[in-house]
């Protein structure tokens, strides 16, 4: 057998399921307040994880706190499917979601912040339920900080390595110390943010329920919303759909530059090559989708009024920023179907599916620094074919990067695009067309949400097959988890003794 601690594994299970029990009671109490008539069945769900989570700590608690890289693998996925597992109790105990696999792959895009949803007519879900579900988003978007911080890089996986370098904290050599200061500080910049919205969106014109649930759903970049229509809703009220748009940059962004930035250490901020490149990209792809809107978009599918004079162009490019944001973000929020806009812009579109935010923040995808790095590699062995004697280091902000580094990157794209093109195979074979084949791998891959064909963004998921809801709930761990965590679990080599 491995030499695993199954005893801290089953230790940590156990005090997740307490923490997701704890949340599942403020869902209890919205529950209760509005008076939604599901309160014992969200109560129901609460106590019956904690009791399992107690349970469970109870019986390991005199368990050796020693954790060794094979038990961090466990941990990651595993912790994700036992979050999923308990976080659907909830929509079974209301019977808001009956159904066991529909149930899991609303709890499971919730947990990676995907935000794609089975459900046709979301507003009439009871009070308590629509915030359960912008919590599973809230509560994964803290989980990928304590990811990105503490975790991935000790595992080396996925190059995020580099964040780890950024990462304020006492010193490199304490790391304990540094780990849990570092979290400490980023989890209080992304409660302090969620407040913030929540604040900005009510003065705006949001009721206060509606503020929190997507301040929950935009910090974590997921994409839930209170409403059938998405932030399409507010159309009419520009001011909400900005707040939004600035909340999704900031959380796209490493929330180190955050931390940075209420430190005053402005100029950091504009030095660091991967906040240039995600500001870039936005500003760019604003331009490009924001010119074509306002010049060829049809009116009547845009949701953007002609003719054209300032008030249009405004519009114009608001619903373009906004939708590039939500995509590169992956937050998955929708103002105007944009697969309906130009077939040039669903390419654009489509190729935005694998840019991803920043490394360090709560977006999916590959992620900018790795875009970066890549190319960075690329033009550095142009120059090795000209000089092959020179020495000539891939470089990011200014230092030289390891080579096992960037290995290990050019592996995690590779192995990315060839999960995306496996997932579209898996979909096309049980029968979906070729945009729906191919927008549905992408978007469950990258946790963006809306995707193309059947799965648009004023479509669902509920048309999927079983099989194919399954398929997608898997690709939306691994996508979610930087791959190499969830897949190497599944070679045969990982539980031989060693």
């Amino acid at each position: 057998m491995p030499k695993i601690n199954l005893l801290v594994i089953l230790h940590v299970m156990g005090l997740l399921l307490l923490c997701n029990g704890g949340f599942m009671m403020l869902a209890t109490v919205t529950s209760w307040v509005y008076a939604d008539g599901q309160t014992i069945n969200i109560a129901g769900a609460s106590v019956t994880t904690m009791l399992v989570g107690m349970l469970l700590m109870f019986i390991t608690r005199n368990h050796k706190k020693e954790m060794k890289p094979r038990d961090g693998y466990i941990i990651v996925t595993f912790g994700w499917i036992f979050m999923a597992l308990s976080g659907m109790l909830p929509y079974l105990f209301t019977k808001s979601i009956p159904a066991i696999t529909d149930a899991f792959f609303e709890t499971m895009s919730g947990y990676t912040t995907t935000g794609a949803t089975i459900l046709s007519d979301i507003e009439v879900l009871p009070k308590g339920i629509l915030l359960w579900r912008s919590l599973t988003h809230w509560i994964g978007g803290m989980g990928i900080i304590v990811l990105a911080v503490a975790i991935l890089p000790l595992l080396g996986i996925g190059g995020m390595q580099l964040f780890a370098a950024e990462a304020p904290g006492p010193s490199a050599d304490k790391l304990k110390p540094r780990i849990a200061d570092t979290a400490k500080r980023l989890w209080l910049i992304y409660v302090g943010y969620t407040i913030a919205e929540t604040i900005l969106l009510k003065l705006a014109g949001m009721s206060f329920f509606d503020a929190i649930n997507h301040s929950l759903s935009t910090l974590s970049t997921g994409g839930f919303s209170t409403k059938n229509a998405s932030l399409g809703y507010w159309n009419d009220k520009p001011l909400i759909q900005y707040i939004v748009i600035l909340f999704m940059f900031l959380a796209g962004t490493n929330f180190v530059m955050s931390y940075f930035a209420f430190k005053g250490k402005v100029q950091r901020i504009l030095r660091d090559e991967e906040f240039k490149a995600y500001f870039f990209f936005i500003f760019l792809g604003t331009l490009i989708v924001g010119t074509t809107v306002y010049f060829f978009a049809d009116a009547s599918v845009s949701s953007i009024n002609h003719p054209m004079v300032w008030g249009e162009a405004e519009s114009a490019f608001r619903h373009a920023l906004f939708q590039i944001l939500t995509v590169i973000t992956t937050t998955g929020f929708i103002s105007a179907d944009f697969t309906l806009w130009t077939p040039f812009l669903t390419i654009f579109f489509f190729g935005l599916f694998f840019l991803g935010g920043s490394a360090g923040s709560t977006a999916g995808g590959v992620k900018v620094v790795r875009h970066i790095i890549l190319i960075r590699n690329g033009i550095t062995e142009f120059k090795r074919t000209l000089h092959p004697n020179a020495i000539l280091p891939v470089r990011y902000n200014g230092k030289s990067i390891p080579g096992n580094i960037v290995f290990n990157i050019l592996g995690f794209f590779i192995l990315y695009m060839l999960a995306f093109i496996i997932g579209a195979v898996g979909l096309a074979i049980l029968g979906l067309d070729f945009p729906t084949a191919i927008g549905g791998a992408a978007s469950s891959l990258g946790n963006i949400g809306p995707a193309f064909g059947d799965l648009s963004p004023v479509d669902n998921f509920g048309t999927l097959p079983t099989a194919g809801k399954w398929w997608c709930t898997f690709l939306m761990l691994i996508g979610r988890l930087e791959l190499f965590t969830v897949l190497i679990i599944l070679t045969p080599f990982f539980w031989r003794n060693r």
